[in-house]
C-alpha cells in the first residue's frame, strides 16, 4: 500500500477526533466503547482546540484515495491540565492511532518513526498505555521506558538521549521491567515540515 506522511495542521482536528476514538484500547473480546466516550473532558482534552502552543503531529494519507488513515500527535500539559501520561510541564504526551483496516501493515511504526525523526532530538515524550495492550512493545522498541504505573496502565517516557530508530531489546511479554528516568526534558520548537512517501 502506498501512503504519505505529513505534518498535522489545525484543519486536521476533525480527523483527530476519529483517531482519538481509535486510540482508546479495548481488550480483544470486549465490546466496543461508545463513541460518546471521546466527549468526556478527560478524553476530549487530547484533541479539543487542536493547534494550541505545543501541539505537534503527523498524519498518514492513503496515496490512492487521498483519505487520512492514521495520526500521531503530542500535546503539552501544563499545571492542572494533565493527561493520563503526564510526567511534567516540559514533557508532551504522545497519542497514536491507525484506522482498523490499515493496522498490522507497518503504518503505525512508520508514522511513529517519521514523527520521532522530525521532532527535535532534545525533546522527551511520555505516554500512557494499558499493561495488557501489546502496543507497549512497539513503544519499547522506539526507546520508551516504563517510568511508573497507575493501576493497570504503564507510564512510559522516551528521553531525549534515546536513539530514534527502533531498538531490539529483550523484554518480558508478561511483566515489563520498571525503569526510572533522570534526564531532564527541554521545551520543543516546531516540527520540521517533511513529507515521505511509501
Amino acid at each position: 500500500m502506498n501512503y504519505e506522511i505529513r505534518s498535522l495542521l489545525p484543519t486536521d482536528e476533525p480527523f483527530l477526533w476519529e483517531m482519538l476514538y481509535q486510540a482508546l484500547y479495548v481488550p480483544e473480546g470486549e465490546p466496543a466503547l461508545s463513541r460518546d466516550i471521546i466527549q468526556l473532558p478527560e478524553i476530549a482534552r487530547y484533541v479539543q482546540g487542536w493547534g494550541r502552543s505545543g501541539d505537534r503531529g503527523c498524519l498518514t494519507i492513503n496515496s490512492q484515495t487521498g483519505e487520512p488513515i492514521g495520526a500521531v500527535w503530542v500535546r503539552l500539559w501544563v499545571g492542572d491540565d494533565r493527561g493520563y501520561g503526564y510526567v511534567d510541564d516540559e514533557t508532551p504526551e504522545l497519542a497514536i492511532a491507525v484506522l482498523p483496516n490499515y493496522r498490522n501493515q507497518g503504518i503505525g511504526s512508520a508514522l511513529l518513526s517519521q514523527f520521532l525523526t522530525a521532532i527535535p532530538k532534545a525533546l522527551s515524550i511520555s505516554l500512557s498505555v494499558a499493561e495488557t495492550n501489546p502496543a507497549w512493545r512497539l513503544y519499547d522498541r522506539f526507546g520508551f521506558a516504563i517510568v511508573g504505573r497507575d493501576g493497570s496502565s504503564l507510564l512510559m517516557k522516551r528521553d531525549s538521549i534515546k536513539p530514534i530508530a527502533p531498538q531490539k531489546r529483550s523484554v518480558s511479554a508478561s511483566k515489563p521491567n520498571l525503569e526510572t528516568s533522570s534526564t531532564p526534558a527541554v521545551p520543543h520548537p516546531e516540527i520540521d515540515e517533511r513529507d515521505i512517501r511509501h
